[in-house]
């Protein structure tokens, strides 16, 4: 028998971490095969495992032990992924347990490797549905943003993320920049300032320290969930394709538009990701 030890390790670019459905295209099961269409290897840690997402009259399933997910995280680092992963993705997480040793993982990852690009999606709620993550899981997120090289929170989250209601996208990008601590360069806010958005538009501001930037796209109505987790896999790809930020968040942009226009033109309740 050949001992794999003796052998290559498996081509990695990215570790996702974050949940995983048996039916549908929220977290890794929507990133996967995003990321994988643009010619990327990943390595997927699951925080929760769900048949479905909630919308549904049934759902079974819940979030990993936390002795099995500190084992994934473990596992993962001793295959010697780590050494040759060039981002990490970090989506939804099952409790503040997960993000505690999801930090110390971190903590240890860029220590290690200073240039890994890490992507933080703060994943915590959204205005229409409020907060739907262990309520004590916002604070807990804070330990982890700063290992950040980027996050992604939509306009509810970035308020968790400050403690204070914004409402002006001028008060977006203040928010934004408290953000910039730590590893952290950039902040991509989706649904960003909503109450001085028309109602058939959406913006996406992209914050650094030096300078702020704003993408609109038209607003398309669907009721499919896991739009946040597509963009922040398309953006990571972007950005690993050549590093460019404002470029990578007009691409994730546009994709997403692309998959919900062919989600509604469908009639699914589900993301749609590929032409049928």
């Amino acid at each position: 028998m050949v001992d794999p030890a003796q052998l290559a390790p498996l081509p990695v670019d990215i570790v996702s971490v974050q949940s995983q459905v048996c039916y549908g295209c929220v977290g890794n099961s929507v990133a996967v095969p995003t990321l994988q269409a643009l010619n990327l290897n990943v390595v997927t840690v699951p925080t929760v495992y769900l048949s479905t997402v909630p919308q549904y009259d049934t759902l079974s399933g819940g979030a990993i032990p936390q002795e099995w997910f500190a084992g994934f995280l473990a596992d993962v680092r001793r295959r010697g992924v780590l050494k040759l992963a060039r981002a990490v993705l970090v989506g939804y997480l099952g409790s503040p347990a997960q993000a505690d040793a999801l930090a110390d993982w971190l903590r240890d990852a860029v220590a290690d490797r200073p240039e890994l690009l890490v992507l933080i999606d703060p994943v915590m709620g959204d205005h229409d549905s409020g907060l739907y993550v262990h309520p004590e899981l916002p604070a807990a997120l804070t330990g982890l943003t700063g290992l950040a090289t980027g996050l992604t929170p939509n306009a509810f989250e970035l308020e968790r993320l400050v403690g204070r209601a914004i409402g002006t996208l001028d008060e977006t990008v203040a928010a934004a920049r408290a953000l910039l601590v730590g590893r952290t360069r950039w902040v991509v806010v989706t649904s960003a300032a909503p109450a001085e958005t028309g109602r058939d538009e959406t913006r996406i501001a992209v914050v650094t320290a030096d300078e702020h930037a704003v993408v609109s796209h038209r607003r398309v109505a669907s009721a499919a969930k896991g739009t946040g987790d597509l963009f922040s896999a398309a953006l990571l790809a972007g950005l690993l394709r050549d590093g460019d930020l404002s470029g990578a968040v007009r691409a994730a942009q546009e994709r997403v538009v692309a998959v919900l226009e062919r989600t509604e033109r469908l009639g699914c309740a589900e993301l749609v990701l590929n032409e049928v």
